[in-house]
């Protein structure tokens, strides 16, 4: 499989064999999770280099699902270590977690949210409409993309760990 990215001015354009992922989709996404990471979690994010998924099971072993449907229909997952969302939960409920329980799992529901709401709010021409959060804990847990989607995955860096924002969507349909 072929796949260059090129990164100018912020922008991300990827170029998947013959099926190109337009900008616009993409960096509204990465956006949202540097603007969402740094407001609620206290946490800087370092963006890598985005890849074409490569299997369709979690990257990590804590990740939040939300489904997209409109003018596109998707699928975003974020995914992060164990670590990393102990403490985003701590930043957002101000009190020291130390384990994946109720409280943590909500809060990667939450900051899955605010990511998707925000990225929708930036992609308005879409008509976008989000499903509720679901949030999976487990390593090697399956996902579903959309049929004919070809999810891509932005992975981040952050002082507490690793994590990522995984991506599918189908052809832009009208209304």
């Amino acid at each position: 499989m072929v796949f260059s990215a090129l990164f100018t001015n912020n922008q991300t354009i990827l170029i998947i064999m013959a099926f190109q992922i337009r900008v616009e989709f993409i960096n509204p996404f990465i956006i949202a999770v540097a603007k969402t990471f740094d407001t609620m979690a206290q946490c800087k994010v370092i963006r890598e280099a985005p890849v074409l998924k490569k299997d369709m099971t979690t990257l990590f072993p804590v990740s939040g699902i939300i489904g997209l449907s409109g003018r596109l229909a998707g699928t975003v997952v974020l995914t992060m270590s164990e670590e990393l969302a102990i403490k985003c939960a701590s930043a957002m409920l101000m009190m020291e977690m130390k384990a994946i329980d109720a409280d943590v799992m909500d809060a990667v529901g939450e900051l899955t949210n605010m990511i998707a709401g925000s990225a929708k709010a930036q992609l308005e021409e879409y008509n976008l409409k989000l499903s509720l959060p679901n949030v999976i804990y487990g390593r090697n847990t399956e996902l579903r993309f959309p049929e004919n989607s070809q999810p891509f995955t932005i992975p981040f860096r952050t002082e507490f760990g690793p994590m990522a924002v995984e991506v599918g969507f189908t052809s832009e349909r009208t209304e």
